[in-house]
């Protein structure tokens, strides 16, 4: 009998969404459930996927399941994600996000496991957020909450906890995210947290307890001369960031996640500083002993998106920060999107992962990172949408690179239907390093790569 009342129970839900479009016009379009009368009470979903088409010219000496390839057309899952939250009382707020991140040819490689039985391609899938937020105070646009458990509520920087459906450029500087799956589960960790607004202050306040680095995944780097993370030792991370906003007040609603790009629907100029700190975060090998490293990265930077003409839908949307990035002597760490490659016949020393489209996304030393769009006029292509040109720049000089990592993309947003239906068309173009001496890596040519991304979300 149960499971028939629960089959009957799914097969409403379509029913009463489409009731909750009599309750609410703003909510027309939401997989919603209403919880009381009014709506304020509410249980929601949401979807979305990123599919990758890709052509990328790949560092020397990359081979991909044991064969060369000097270059690769890849097809594959950037983001695959289903969101569930909703406001349980007055007060009360519940989140969760399930889903996987980089899925294609290669995401079971190796193709044999330490037990000699093939991989599992259909493990991919996992929780990114699980948390539960309780608002002690609001008056008008200003609140203060407290929440705990696995989130993206984040220090150092907006691109530190972004909102991918809503991303201006291909994708995000994933540099900001600066511990992604080495001591966090893809940028979410055990938290928790105070946020809230004062006036036009906004702020987020941490205290987490980072994942071991032995839980990643991958074989933990060899503790030597540079520093990698530490493998005893644990101590807690603290993380903060502070937002002025000179115009509109940012949506707050979701824990953490910040806007991309507004399309012009708001009025933002923000100032922020953030900053991440942790104790013996990372170790490396001095002499005979081993030294500790504090973890200590911090950011500012400002952030404009506003419309240019309100009549014809136009508006820019730009960003520039400064990201001072210590994790401890010597660290660097290679890093590639959804990497297309699995192996080199070329090593560098001292870094790992260096096939395919990766590049020294992290290091101790320091970042620039700038991007800027602008969205064309509204119905610019008839009931097609309209097109968003963007730029990014990303230049880091760590200290184990003789020459500044320099990145360049540069693309066209297809705004079909906003961010809920858009086709991208993108540009990268990185540098790759060789070997030089006392441990160092030089500039030793250029690669590019072309990208085709198309997100669906509802």
């Amino acid at each position: 009998m149960k499971k028939y009342l629960l089959v009957a129970s799914l097969a409403a839900f379509p029913a009463l969404a489409q009731e909750t479009k009599k309750e609410d016009p703003n909510t027309r379009n939401d997989l919603r459930y209403n919880l009381n009368a009014s709506g304020s009470h509410y249980f929601k979903a949401t979807f979305l996927n990123q599919t990758w088409l890709r052509y990328n010219e790949s560092n020397p000496g990359t081979t991909s399941l044991g064969d060369p390839a000097p270059e690769t057309f890849d097809i594959g899952l950037r983001r695959t994600r289903i969101q569930m939250f909703g406001q349980i009382t007055d007060r009360v707020f519940l989140y969760m996000q399930f889903g996987m991140n980089n899925f294609n040819r290669n995401n079971a490689f190796p193709a044999y496991n330490s037990s000699g039985t093939p991989s599992n391609r259909k493990i991919a899938a996992f929780f990114h957020d699980a948390l539960g937020e309780y608002e002690v105070h609001r008056k008008g646009t200003n609140f203060l909450r407290f929440g705990g458990g696995l989130t993206i509520v984040n220090g150092l920087s907006r691109f530190s906890q972004p909102s991918i459906g809503s991303i201006l450029t291909m994708d995000v500087p994933v540099f900001a995210q600066a511990t992604v799956d080495q001591t966090d589960e893809f940028s979410r960790k055990l938290s928790f947290y105070s946020r809230g607004q004062v006036g036009k202050l906004n702020y987020r306040l941490d205290v987490t307890d980072p994942f071991p680095i032995e839980t990643s995944g991958s074989t933990p780097p060899a503790l030597g001369a540079n520093a990698v993370f530490a493998q005893r030792n644990h101590k807690k991370q603290f993380q903060g960031l502070f937002i002025y906003n000179f115009f509109d007040i940012e949506d707050n609603s979701a824990p953490g996640y910040m806007t991309g790009t507004y399309l012009g629907k708001r009025k933002v100029l923000n100032l922020e500083a953030g900053f991440i700190t942790q104790k013996n975060a990372t170790w490396h090998r001095s002499g005979a002993d081993t030294v500790y490293n504090k973890l200590n990265l911090w950011s500012v930077a400002a952030y404009l998106d506003m419309p240019v003409d309100r009549q014809k839908g136009t508006a820019v949307s730009s960003y520039l920060g400064y990201f001072s990035t210590d994790y401890g002597r010597g660290y660097l760490r290679y890093n590639g999107l959804m990497n297309p490659a699995t192996g080199t016949t070329q090593p560098l020393p001292g870094v790992g992962g260096t096939q395919g489209n990766a590049y020294p996304m992290f290091g101790t030393g320091s970042v620039v990172y700038a991007q800027v769009g602008y969205k064309l006029a509204d119905n610019l292509l008839g009931s097609q949408g309209t097109l968003q040109p963007y730029a990014s720049w990303q230049s880091a000089n760590y200290d184990r690179l003789t020459d500044a990592m320099n990145l360049y993309n540069v693309g066209v947003n297809w705004l079909i239907k906003g961010h809920t239906a858009k086709l991208s068309l993108n540009y990268e173009n990185r540098p790759v390093y060789q070997a030089s001496g006392a441990a160092k890596l030089s500039a030793s040519g250029r690669r590019s790569g072309w990208i085709v991304q198309y997100q669906i979300s509802i």
